[in-house]
């Protein structure tokens, strides 16, 4: 096993997807199966799981990566020991981010970013995105986990993660607003929404209301989307909401999704910094894993 197959491994197993892995490691696909391949001979079990549509780890894949994250650690605590005056990154790194980002897109970043760079401390924030391009310029933060928004500061940089569907939610609570929303037609002009008070959150809805022809009715302005979730899962009203905050809230099951009539685009979603520290070794580093 070397060092490099172990490195591809584990990034498969965050991404779960070979054109992905192959491109960030700077491979072919087909070289990609093959040390895939090696390693699964090696190891004597298959360790992925493939067809046309996904990829998923076996239970030997999930025992493997342990193993391959403590040979990794060794390995560079080993280079560390051997070679004291090499380049290894040490420091500290200030994030931020909402709470769903925790569990949505940080962990596989968090988890290709210490294996590569252990000795970073990282010291992680939470709170409404829609204060993340400010924590920034104002260097509470040295990276933020941002909604891109409609006009983007020219002194900062943002590097895209993914992007992340928006949708119409509603709650499945007997309520009057159920009752509304269920009916053949919907009133949209009739429903009470939840609206975020400020951010990109809030230009979407707006944009959104404008398309519809529809002056709101609006119930409550609030801060974060979470807390846009739970209103409408306790049957205040109408939100549009990231897919993401949705699948990870823990009121999912009060929640409906409704049809839009008008399409709805979706976020763009990256780390953003300081444009003049992009070159700042921690977090060069840290951009160079997304």
């Amino acid at each position: 096993m070397d060092i490099r197959s172990l490195k591809m491994y584990l990034h498969l197993c965050d991404s779960l997807h070979f054109a992905k892995t192959a491109e960030q490691s700077h491979v072919s696909p087909s070289t990609l199966s093959r040390a895939l391949q090696r390693l699964e001979e090696e190891v004597g079990s298959k360790l992925f799981e493939r067809d046309n549509r996904s990829v998923t780890m076996t239970h030997a894949g999930i025992e493997f990566k342990r193993f391959a994250e403590h040979t990794l650690s060794e390995w560079t605590q080993l280079r560390s020991r051997i070679d004291p005056s090499q380049q290894i990154l040490r420091g500290n790194l200030n994030l931020y981010c909402s709470v769903t980002a925790t569990y949505s897109h940080l962990p596989a970043l968090l988890d290709r970013f210490r294996r590569e760079h252990p000795h970073v401390d990282i010291n992680l924030h939470t709170g409404d995105p829609a204060n993340a391009v400010n924590q920034i310029q104002k260097n509470r933060a040295d990276i933020a986990i941002i909604a891109l928004p409609e006009v983007f500061p020219s002194s900062l940089h943002f590097t895209p993660i993914d992007k992340v569907p928006i949708s119409v939610i509603a709650p499945t609570i007997q309520c009057q607003v159920q009752q509304w929303v269920n009916q053949s037609q919907i009133d949209w002009a009739k429903l009470p929404y939840i609206v975020p008070d400020h951010g990109p959150g809030r230009k979407r809805i707006d944009l959104w209301f404008k398309q519809m022809g529809i002056k709101p009715n609006i119930y409550a302005q609030v801060s974060g989307q979470e807390a846009i979730v739970s209103m409408v899962a306790l049957g205040c009203g109408v939100g549009i909401s990231p897919e993401a905050v949705l699948l990870n809230s823990p009121v999912r099951d009060r929640i409906q999704t409704l049809s839009s009539p008008v399409a709805i685009p979706p976020f763009e979603l990256g780390c953003c910094c300081k444009e003049k520290r992009t070159n700042d070794p921690i977090i060069s580093a840290f951009l160079a894993i997304i």
